[in-house]
């Protein structure tokens, strides 16, 4: 059996699943299943995507899921999962595209991280604080960051993004500095700073002026196009 979808149950995730061992997709999103997810599901080393967003499971992330060897993709967004994201996801031996939004994370994103080179990462919309500069580096292949309404606090000044970045959301933190001239290199889709505190003028060039106003407000001091021009004293 190579794919499993359950569009409608309730309560926990059955044992069961663990005994279908060749299982490569398995997905039971978008149904009233409750209670924690289950240490047995690291037992499905097939397993190439793993989704069970759009439910109800709570508690903390196990981290033995890390321990699936050739997941491509995990969806653990839109559920109330709490409690920190395990250390051990720094430690995939496949890195897969990692969906954990729209929960009540907290704590810091682990530092482990930076060993990762995920191409699509989504942390928004939970309750983690702290650094998240090690997502980034200019020796990754990282397309989308998404870690918006978070309570993350870091300089953005000196961070080096990677050449294949398309999607950035930072917006709703406490992301601090200026916004690097790295970023007019880059062929941005989409990019989100606002309601941080963000100083200077935003860099001139690339797709950076292309943006919406909305994109760059309520920042503690950040100046020129789109926003208002800088006034001289900001010019520093």
């Amino acid at each position: 059996m190579g794919s499993y979808t359950l569009t409608a149950a309730i309560g926990p995730i059955q044992p069961a699943i663990a005994k279908l061992t060749n299982l490569k997709f398995l997905r039971l999103s978008w149904t009233n299943i409750s209670g924690p997810i289950p240490d047995f599901l690291a037992q499905l080393k097939s397993l190439t995507f793993l989704d069970l967003a759009f439910n109800d499971l709570s508690g903390s992330i196990p981290s033995s899921l890390s321990q699936l060897p050739n997941l491509d993709a995990l969806h653990l967004d839109r559920n109330k999962l709490t409690g920190q994201i395990p250390d051990s996801f720094g430690n995939f031996n496949k890195v897969p595209d990692l969906y954990l939004s729209h929960n009540q994370l907290s704590g810091k994103i682990p530092i482990s991280f930076g060993n990762l080179n995920l191409s699509v990462i989504d942390l928004s919309r939970n309750k983690l604080e702290g650094d998240a500069s090690m997502l980034f580096g200019s020796n990754k292949t990282t397309q989308i960051i998404e870690v918006s309404r978070n309570l993350l606090e870091f300089e953005l000044s000196a961070v080096k993004f990677p050449e294949s970045l398309t999607s950035l959301d930072l917006s709703h933190n406490k992301i601090y500095g200026r916004i690097p001239q790295g970023l007019t290199a880059l062929d941005l889709q989409y990019l989100n700073v606002s309601y941080n505190r963000l100083c200077g003028q935003i860099p001139v060039g690339g797709k950076l002026q292309s943006f919406e106003k909305y994109q760059y407000f309520h920042n503690k001091c950040l100046c020129g196009s789109p926003l208002p021009s800088c006034k001289p004293a900001s010019q520093i």
